[in-house]
C-alpha cells in the first residue's frame, strides 16, 4: 500500500461494526459530484440563454413569445430527452443553432450525468479490489489501538523507525480520527475495539503485534483479553493510566504494560532536579537525531566478546529473556542470541 497524497479517502463498509479506510488519490465523492452538476447547470443555463437570444425563431403551442422561462423550460425538456413537443424552433437559423449547439450540448449533458454514475460504480469497484488485495497482503503487521496522544505517538516512532506505513493498521472508534490517521499512509478501522468482529477485520490473527494505546484502563483489559485470545502468538504491549492495573493486563496476555502517569510522574520529578537529565531522555525516544536507543542482535564479530569492550555504548544485554546490565557476571562474554540494548549517536539536524 502506497502513502496518501491527498486527504480524501473512501471508505468500505466491511460489516455491521466496523469501517476499513484505505488511503486514497481519488477526489471525494461530494467534491465529484458538485462539479458535475456545476458542468450540467451550465450547459443548462448556456442553452437556455441561446435560446432566449433567438426566441423569434422558436413557437409555442400557443402562439405566443417565448420568455426567459419558456427558454429555460425548453432547454431542459430538450437536454433530458424529454421533448414535449409544445416548443418547437421554426426559423433556419434557429434550427441549425440545435443542429449545431443544442444536439452536442444534450449528448454532452448526458455523458455528464452517465458518467457521474458510472465513475462511481468505478470507484467502487477499484476500492474493492484495493481492499481484497490488502487484505490478501497483510501479514506480520503492528496493529496499533487507539489514535490518541500515546497512539499518535507510537505510529510516528515506528514510522520514523523504518517500518513501513503500510504494515500498521490502526483501530480507533471514531472514524474521524481514523481518517486523519490514514493521512500518515496506514490503513484504518474505525469500531470498537472491544469487539472480536473489528479485531478480525484488521486482521489480528496475522499480526506480529499489538499496540494498545486505549483511554481507559478497562478498556485496555478487555481489548488485551481479546487479542491474546484471537492470537496467542502476537506480541502485545498495552499502556494503563494506574500501575495497580498493570496486573490485570499482564494477567490478560500483554507481554509488555507501560504506565504511563507513572512515567511522566517520573519525569516530572526528576526534571525539577536534573533538567538536562529530561533533555537526553528526550534525546534517546526520538530517532534518527542526537542519540538514540537500539535493540539489535549480536553479531558473530562480537561473539566471545565482554559488552564492554565494543564499540557502541551497550547499556543492557538480553539473554533467554531476562535483561542484564553490560557488567553482570553472566555476561562476561556475549554469545549466540544474544540481544544488545545499544545507544547510538547520530548528527543533530542543525550540525548537519
Amino acid at each position: 500500500m502506497s502513502r496518501p497524497f491527498d486527504n480524501a479517502f473512501q471508505r468500505a463498509t466491511d460489516d455491521a461494526v466496523s469501517d476499513v479506510v484505505l488511503p486514497s488519490r481519488d477526489v471525494g465523492p461530494f467534491r465529484l459530484l458538485g462539479r458535475r452538476v456545476s458542468i450540467a447547470l451550465g450547459i443548462l443555463v448556456s442553452v437556455a440563454l441561446i435560446v432566449y437570444i433567438d426566441r423569434d425563431g422558436y413557437r409555442d403551442a400557443v402562439g405566443q413569445p417565448l420568455s426567459l422561462l419558456d427558454a429555460f423550460y425548453y432547454a431542459t425538456v430538450s437536454l433530458s430527452t424529454t421533448g414535449y413537443g409544445d416548443i418547437t424552433p421554426a426559423s433556419p437559423a434557429a434550427r441549425l443553432v440545435n443542429i449545431l449547439f443544442v444536439t452536442p450540448a444534450r449528448v454532452l449533458f448526458l455523458i455528464i450525468l452517465v458518467g457521474t454514475t458510472l465513475e462511481v460504480l468505478t470507484q467502487r469497484t477499484q476500492y474493492l479490489v484495493r481492499l481484497n488485495r490488502w487484505r490478501a497482503h497483510l501479514r506480520d503487521h503492528t496493529i496499533v489501538i487507539g489514535y490518541g496522544t500515546k497512539g499518535r505517538a507510537a505510529v510516528r516512532t515506528m514510522i520514523d523507525n523504518g517500518v513501513s506505513p503500510g504494515n500498521i493498521v490502526v483501530i480507533d472508534p471514531n472514524g474521524v480520527i481514523v481518517d486523519e490517521a490514514t493521512r500518515t499512509g496506514v490503513a484504518g478501522v474505525a469500531g470498537d475495539a472491544t469487539r472480536s468482529e473489528v479485531l478480525r477485520t484488521a486482521h489480528i490473527q496475522t499480526a506480529r503485534q499489538v499496540i494498545v494505546a486505549a483511554d481507559r484502563d478497562d478498556s485496555a483489559v478487555l481489548i488485551t483479553l481479546s487479542a491474546r485470545a484471537l492470537n496467542p502468538r502476537a506480541n502485545i504491549v498495552a499502556s494503563v493510566r494506574e500501575s495497580e492495573n498493570g496486573p490485570l493486563l499482564e494477567q490478560s496476555g500483554a507481554d509488555t504494560v507501560i504506565t504511563s502517569s507513572e512515567a511522566a510522574g517520573r519525569l516530572l520529578g526528576l526534571a525539577t532536579s536534573s533538567p538536562f537529565v529530561i533533555e537526553v531522555v528526550e534525546d534517546l525516544l526520538t530517532p534518527g537525531s542526537g542519540l538514540e536507543l537500539v535493540e539489535r542482535p549480536a553479531v558473530s564479530s562480537e561473539i566471545g566478546k565482554s559488552p564492554m569492550q565494543l564499540q557502541d555504548k551497550v547499556l543492557a544485554v538480553v539473554r533467554d529473556g531476562e535483561l542484564h546490565l553490560p557488567d553482570d557476571a553472566v555476561c562476561v562474554q556475549l554469545v549466540h542470541g544474544d540481544r544488545l540494548v545499544v545507544a547510538l549517536s547520530h548528527p543533530h539536524d542543525d550540525d548537519e
